[in-house]
């Protein structure tokens, strides 16, 4: 790292030494002439159309296959947020759920995929862009949308882009100061409004001066961009548990599957409040001492805060087997619950727990970049860039949890929504109902930085065929640190019913004054927009939840004073914190790269051909360090003067747990074709070839490992049952791991076919068809870990965890159209149309398949069966999944209107149904029922009490379309005032959970429309 820094420092102070020499002889020789505004990557323009005509050129333009979005002047993308402006372009799809949790809803929306594949690379003004926290990508949602002056999409790079973009490569552009003419200055404000979170202020304001000078020294150019914006929202959400199999009977002889009634474990409700605090401090300078020299800096800083406040209702059930449905509910022919009343006797009800939320989290991206640019001679320009990208992550996810006994719980699943009912008002609001019931925490920080350097030399040729060749080279350092402290939540109960008896002698109730506080009567108002009227319920307050860990110390208390009372020993509750050695992950990454890329053209055919062909080489080193333990097992207990043989077969490992670190090099060579055949000036054809990797994300590298050993045996016995002998077999060595330091990149080769008709300015009609064959996907499974015995012999452990166990495919087309009517009445001039459609198939093959039709054993990572085909409460494994987060379809609409001064916009948004993962949270657990008739006939039929029959349904989104609209006026060419609004119809976001009894509702959520009243002043 020292050597590289020297090196990339070194070179910037010769280059821009030897610059300003020849800019100070240029000045004294010659006088240099009046500047001209470079074209540069951006686009000014003015108005809806023309914004949509720099987009159209763009793509008509250039060498690769690349769709963009230009603002129409800047601060002026069309939607709220990066992520909603992303999902206009063709081939590009959102999630609707909070990222890594589908259990909550993003209401702008999160997951960028594009081609159906999440494979995504990230830049800003064409440098690698990231956010801290283990992944590759940049965190769109984190980038305010205030300071970007168009993005772009390449769906099939070359080989002078950076690698590490299979799906595609996504650039936010920003503005220069030598974009303009000379002063630019513009002032925004805004203000917007949810439907359902009424009240809450939301202000957005950003401010742009820039302007240029001409000095004895050359020509100098500043800008200034700031952005604060403030972004309330709420989201609503209705929830039904999984449905668990009923049987006729569990006698085997009488079992009848086809009489099984399926009957869901409870249902619930969350409603959260969200508040997103988003700050972009933009600044560039550039100076061109002469027309051949120009050198640019730019500083790029977005912060974003978020705070979560959710109040969660859910059922709590443990003994699903007890479960009585009353005698007016209604099934369907499959057998499965539609509308009654659910209880359990033993509880004289059903458990549920009431619980509240708070996860808040603070972002931080800094990129620092310099840029400068010689054009040595006529033929030939040489460009370095220097950059420096530092980001922080830090996050605190605490719930607080009481718990009640609800007499029963009435539900009907035929509507849209599924209607719910809970207890009585008083009921409810009665602390006696009311016990402490459990605590969670989660917290974790991160850190990246990057240095990079690359140069670039580009000789263009005086040749009818050969344009220019372009070489160059980059190096990038980056480094990351994870800190989690703990592996997954610190759960820990207080007191559940579960426990009494043996642990505690009741569970601590909110209406005993030893255990009265900490919690309130509260009321969700507005419930899916008044649909539902909620009861008052209590709920730990927010001090409670935001008082880790002294607050929660007390509620833990109230467990140790109960069970002393009840005369056992019972553990002191123990915080999460970063003190755990294993808590803390190092990742560490250099590549090397170097490339090469001719440009050529044959524009004397008949029909003109140009194109480009390059390969660029890629050497990667990364060394990560993290925390490693073994556990031996347990001394074998063998009864006195029994015989024991096979001692020897037995593998003795000390028990240790200690830092480790692990290299792992790869290099790759990646070739790109792109040919362009010109029909017409209107009519063009695109052949692109390229491959591509892209490496692993950070937290797939690190070093966290944990194994375990059991040692085999046979036990013999005579006929009284009386232990004979003992055979040991052998030690069986396995572990888990987080994540794997020798993985390789995933790898495709991509290919594209395009037609683009452009018959207007801002008209055209493109079809594209494109193929990815990837090789080397990540997935869950087996690899070996070595460690060595007591005699120094190494041993290997068998460890699930992430490796390169799978290949496969997208494939499919895009189809985009757009078009202003200028030949419509004058009444009507001025509207357009815009529309997309995006087909794509995909599949993925497993190197050593593992589906089995019947599933087996607990929820352990070693359970392939479970985590990748998924299965049923009753046993039954679901088979082949699709890829998770690949929509099939995908429509954009948009229809839109520009005249005199009016500007509108209605847009539509729609993606079918895609697979969101198969052992989600919610949709799975550990207590289904083995109806495997060739099973353990201790088993068979017999709910378990062990934990031992583990299921997780395929999670789905169901097919989703929004509608969005925007209506600008301007009052003169300088201020303009506008009003956006996300959401129009309201539209539910739907779950849906396979099971082989049907397609049921797992989750609905609701976000309502949401206004935004803007105004902006230019001079």
């Amino acid at each position: 790292m020292t050597k590289f820094q020297k090196t990339a420092i070194a070179a910037a102070v010769a280059q821009v030494t030897f610059l300003y020499a020849q800019a100070a002889w240029a000045q004294t020789t010659t006088t240099a002439p009046a500047a001209t505004p470079t074209t540069g990557n951006v686009v000014v323009v003015s108005g809806q159309r023309a914004a949509l005509q720099s987009a159209q050129k763009l793509k008509q333009d250039a060498d690769e296959v690349v769709d963009s979005i230009v603002a129409e002047d800047i601060g002026k993308l069309p939607d709220r947020s990066v992520t909603e402006v992303l999902q206009r372009i063709a081939g590009v799809t959102i999630d609707r759920n909070m990222a890594g949790d589908p259990n909550r809803q993003s209401v702008e929306g999160s997951g960028v995929s594009v081609r159906g594949l999440t494979y995504v690379r990230s830049e800003i003004n064409g440098r690698d862009a990231f956010s801290a926290g283990g992944g590759r990508s940049l965190g769109f949602a984190d980038v305010a949308p205030e300071l970007m002056a168009g993005v772009d999409v390449y769906k099939n790079p070359s080989a002078e882009q950076v690698e590490g973009a299979i799906a595609g490569l996504v650039n936010l552009r920003t503005a220069m100061p030598f974009d303009y003419k000379g002063f630019k200055g513009t002032l925004g404000a805004s203000e917007s409004y949810s439907t359902l979170r009424k009240g809450a202020p939301s202000p957005t304001g950003t401010l742009l001066l820039s302007n240029r000078w001409n000095t004895a020294f050359g020509e100098f150019g500043a800008l200034l961009d700031l952005a604060h914006a403030k972004s309330p929202s709420r989201s609503d959400g209705v929830g039904v548990d999984p449905y668990f199999p009923h049987v006729n009977s569990q006698d085997p002889a009488l079992y009848d599957r086809s009489k099984t009634q399926w009957i869901p474990l409870g249902v619930g409700y969350r409603s959260q409040d969200f508040d997103r605090v988003r700050r972009g401090d933009y600044a560039a300078f550039q100076w061109r001492p002469n027309r051949d020299i120009t050198a640019g800096l730019t500083y790029f800083k977005t912060r974003y805060k978020e705070d979560l406040d959710e109040h969660v209702v859910t059922s709590a059930e443990d003994k699903w087997y007890q479960q009585v449905a009353s005698s007016d509910s209604v099934f369907d022919s499959n057998g499965a619950f539609q509308s009654g009343t659910i209880s359990n006797p033993t509880y004289k009800g059903s458990p549920f727990n009431s619980s509240q939320r708070i996860n808040s989290r603070e972002s931080s991206t800094r990129d620092l970049a310099l840029n400068v640019q010689w054009r040595v001679s006529p033929s030939l320009t040489w460009t370095n860039d220097f950059q420096h990208v530092r980001s922080t992550t830090e996050g605190f996810d605490a719930d607080v949890s009481t718990g009640f006994i609800l007499p029963n719980q009435t539900m009907d699943m035929r509507g849209k929504v599924p209607q719910i009912g809970l207890g009585s008002a008083a009921y409810m609001a009665d602390p006696n109902n009311y016990y402490w019931a459990y605590t969670q925490e989660a917290l974790d920080r991160a850190k990246a930085t990057q240095k990079a350097w690359k140069s670039d030399f580009k000789f263009s040729f005086d040749d009818p065929v050969l344009r220019d060749v372009r070489f160059g080279v980059r190096m990038a350092d980056r480094e990351g640190v994870n800190n989690r402290a703990q592996k997954f939540y610190n759960w820990q109960a207080i007191t559940f019913p579960w426990m009494e008896g043996w642990q505690i002698p009741h569970v601590a109730r909110l209406g005993d004054p030893r255990f009265a506080g900490g919690a309130s009567l509260q009321t969700i108002d507005n419930f899916f927009d008044g649909k539902y009227n909620l009861p008052a319920m209590l709920f730990p307050t927010e001090e409670t939840v935001r008082g880790f860990p002294q607050e929660w110390a007390k509620l833990h208390a109230y467990h140790d004073v109960l069970c002393k009372e009840q005369g056992s020993t019972c553990d002191t509750w123990k915080p999460a914190s970063y003190a755990d050695p294993a808590a803390t992950n190092t990742q560490t990454e250099k590549t090397r790269a170097a490339y090469a890329q001719l440009r050529f053209g044959w524009d004397d055919l008949k029909y003109p051909i140009d194109g480009n062909i390059g390969l660029r080489y890629v050497k990667t080193k990364s060394n990560g360090s993290g925390f490693v333990s073994f556990t031996p097992p347990a001394a074998t207990s063998v009864p006195t003067n029994v015989p024991v043989t096979g001692q020897e077969k037995l593998i003795n490992i000390a028990a240790f747990a200690q830092a480790q670190s692990a290299q792992n090099s790869y290099d790759n060579w990646l070739p790109s074709l792109n040919l362009r055949m010109k029909y017409s000036d209107k009519l063009q054809f695109r052949f692109a070839v390229a491959k591509s990797l892209s490496r692993p994300d950070f937290n797939q590298l690190q070093v966290q490992t944990t194994l375990n050993a059991s040692n085999q045996q046979t036990t013999f016995k005579d006929a009284a049952g009386n232990t004979t002998a003992v055979r040991f077999d052998g030690t069986n060595l396995s572990g888990t791991s987080d994540g794997n330091p020798q993985l390789k990149p995933t790898t495709a080769t991509n290919v594209d076919l395009t037609a683009e008709w452009y018959f207007a300015k801002a008209g055209s009609l493109t079809f594209s068809a494109f193929n990815k064959d990837l090789k080397d996907i990540i997935t869950t499974q087996q690899y070996a870990y070595t460690a060595n015995d007591v005699n120094g012999k190494p041993q290997n452990f068998l460890v699930t965890g992430p490796v390169n166990g799978a290949k496969g495919y997208a494939r499919g087309f895009e189809i985009a159209h757009q078009q202003y009517y200028d030949f419509v009445p004058d009444w009507l001039r001025g509207i357009g149309t815009q529309a997309s459609w995006t087909y794509v198939s995909s599949e993925r093959k497993l190197n050593n398949p593992v589906f089995n039709a019947w599933c087996s054993g607990n929820d352990a990572s070693s359970n392939y069966n479970l985590f990748i085909n998924g299965c049923d409460t009753d046993g039954r494994a679901f088979g082949k999944t699709p890829l998770q987060g690949l929509s099939r379809h995908t429509v954009n609409l948009a229809v839109m209107y520009e005249q005199h001064g009016l500007s509108m916009r209605l847009a539509y948004n729609w993606r079918s149904r895609y697979l969101l993962g198969v052992t989600q949270w919610g949709s799975r657990g550990t207590n289904g029922l083995n109806t495997n008739p060739d099973a353990d006939p201790t088993k068979f039929l017999i709910p378990t009490t062990t934990n031992d029959q583990a299921y997780g349904l395929p999670l789905y989104q169901a097919p989703y379309g929004q509608v969005d609209g925007s209506i600008f006026y301007d009052f003169t060419d300088k201020f303009r005032v506008g009003l956006e609004a996300t959401n129009l119809t309201n539209s539910y976001t739907r779950q849906i959970m396979e099971q082989h009894a049907g397609n049921f509702t797992r989750q609905v959520f609701m976000s309502g429309p949401r206004y935004t009243l803007l105004a902006q002043y230019s001079f």
